[in-house]
């Protein structure tokens, strides 16, 4: 534990900070793999694909993720859905 009081404030804010990214993470998992699922299966992903876009793009600009990463995300998603859908 610090001794010093701005450290002290600084691990408070972080841990705050952590649980709150935690959750942004969480929602972007699920909806990545509601798309991927419904892709699998057949199913139309047009609808599930722009909201799990729409939530890595909120993650990049709260900062939770990088823009690189979540333009990363967005590439490579969009690829393996159309891939998934093309198999079905």
């Amino acid at each position: 534990m610090a001794n010093i009081a701005s450290q002290k404030k600084r691990n408070r804010q972080n841990e705050k900070r952590r649980i709150r990214n935690k959750g942004v993470r969480s929602e972007l998992k699920t909806r990545i793999k509601r798309a991927e699922t419904a892709a699998a299966a057949g199913e139309d992903t047009e609808e599930l694909l722009r909201a799990a876009i729409k939530r890595i793009d909120q993650a990049a600009a709260k900062g939770v993720m990088h823009q690189n990463a979540a333009n990363r995300q967005k590439s490579r998603l969009t690829k393996r859905l159309a891939r998934l859908s093309a198999n079905a």
